[in-house]
């Protein structure tokens, strides 16, 4: 009856544990970063300043919108219409640096100024600026150094995800080890609770002195006390986890205890986890590490600001040239001379006598292209070094995980041994505790080294600047 007994209870254990098992909520690393690349503020942060760079190329193209005037002056006194000048003109600036416009005059009055022409007439001008501003002008390095600019807040963008991945997946394998850690005391107490109870039993019937039950009691306070510190820590993990959850409406999103993380990773055959090629992943970096190709986009702003500074340093010589008619026909425009009759030309040539400011802006850009040129050296040899560290700890993590793992099978059998003499009276309580509490610390052990091997393979990836 009492095996009976016994039985009916393991068997409503047994469904009890199975119902609840399939009500378990899972949280997987993959699922993880997806929530912190759609949800986590810093993620909208960085497409937000791709947003902007964007904004602002928008910007700097608006110095080649077309352009309409329109301008009147008038003046009456006495009774008398002095002048009445309405100028109509569309101005359309061309990448080139030469402009284009087009317009109507029409100026009537008594008095008008003798270099107008009274009446409605016509104009199609031109201005070119022939020596500065012909290859290079800021309108075209504002355009152009924005399309870089768009480029680099991209990379940017790759930077900043590839951090945040990158501590959200080690907030998260710590976050696995300490609830894995958790079950592992969880477990002892189980255990320690039953041989306090087969010892107590012994003892009621003679078999066992009453020291082994204080010494079975004592490892059962142990765990206990243990198990408590292995949940407090679980809470702290769950609550730095917790940092990187938000929800759909921007939310900071506390994870909740009865969520448990993926357990798929704890029978991954850690000793032939196949590892990159780390010749490979070193010319990855170098090749597509967004911080990498960030100093390339700001070398190339400064050399477009670097081709400003020369073209200033050349005098101004600009040519302004209107063809003039009284209608609206272009006819004689395409046939006639330019210099024969109906026209305005005039020309503007300045160039400052020192150069100090051209130069002094050539010079300091000169300065920024060394600088960039010695941060990209340096971050180079550090990104490099990077990956080989983190190919450095992915081996040693490899190589101490398939240590532990036969160090804890052989504490496991250890323990097991002991409690076999103990049973037949060869041992005692004691050293059943010392195996048992060798076998916990090497449990605990194997755990923080699996963790940290997954969390060094995902330190490749961020060191490669892959996390995205």
């Amino acid at each position: 009856m009492k095996w009976l007994r016994y039985w009916s209870l393991f068997l409503v254990y047994f469904f009890t544990v199975q119902h609840l098992v399939g009500q378990v909520k899972l949280l997987t690393l993959e699922n993880t970063l997806d929530i912190v690349r759609v949800h986590h503020p810093i993620a909208k942060q960085a497409t937000l300043r791709v947003d902007a760079s964007q904004a602002f190329l928008l910007s700097s193209r608006g110095n080649f919108d077309p352009s309409y005037y329109l301008r009147n002056d008038r003046k009456t006194f006495d009774g008398k219409n002095y002048f009445n000048n309405t100028i109509s003109e569309i101005k359309i600036p061309t990448w080139y640096g030469i402009d284009l416009s087009a317009g109507i005059e029409n100026n009537q009055g008594v008095r008008p100024d003798p270099t107008l022409t009274v009446g409605r007439s016509t104009y199609v001008g031109v201005s070119i600026p022939v020596l500065r501003g012909l290859l290079m002008d800021r309108r075209r390095a504002a355009v152009m150094q924005s399309k870089k600019m768009v480029s680099l807040s991209i990379q940017e963008k790759w930077m900043m995800l590839n951090d945040l991945l990158y501590q959200s997946a080690t907030a998260y394998w710590s976050w696995v080890a300490a609830h894995q850690t958790r079950k592992v005391f969880q477990q002892a107490v189980a255990v320690a609770e039953r041989r306090f109870q087969f010892v107590k039993l012994s003892y009621l019937s003679g078999d066992r002195a009453a020291i082994d039950t204080t010494e079975a009691l004592s490892q059962l306070q142990s765990m206990q006390t243990m198990e408590s510190q292995a949940w407090l820590v679980l809470q702290e993990k769950r609550l730095e986890l917790s940092n990187y959850m938000w929800n759909d409406n921007g939310q900071p999103y506390e994870l909740p205890e009865e969520i448990e993380p993926d357990s798929t990773w704890n029978t991954v055959a850690i000793p032939n986890y196949p590892i990159p090629n780390l010749n490979e992943s070193i010319l990855k970096a170098e090749t597509e590490h967004p911080k990498l190709i960030a100093f390339d986009f700001r070398r190339e702003v400064l050399q477009i600001e670097k081709r400003l500074n020369v073209q200033e340093l050349l005098p101004s010589l600009n040519l302004r040239y209107n063809f003039l008619r009284q209608d609206f026909g272009l006819n004689k425009l395409l046939v006639a001379p330019l210099f024969e009759n109906n026209y305005k030309f005039g020309i503007q040539f300045g160039v400052p006598l020192f150069q100090r400011e051209a130069r002094g802006n050539l010079r300091s850009t000169n300065i920024k292209l060394n600088e960039v040129d010695l941060s990209l050296q340096q971050t180079r040899l550090e990104i490099l070094n990077k990956v080989r560290a983190s190919f450095s700890e992915v081996n040693a993590y490899q190589t101490q995980v398939t240590i532990f793992q036969s160090n804890t099978e052989n504490q496991r059998l250890l323990l097991k041994a002991e409690e076999s003499r103990f049973s037949v009276g060869e041992s005692s309580m004691f050293l059943v505790n010392a195996r048992e509490n060798n076998l916990i610390a090497a449990n605990q052990k194997l755990i923080d080294l699996k963790a940290k091997f997954f969390k060094s393979i995902i330190g490749v990836q961020w060191a490669m600047g892959q996390l995205r």
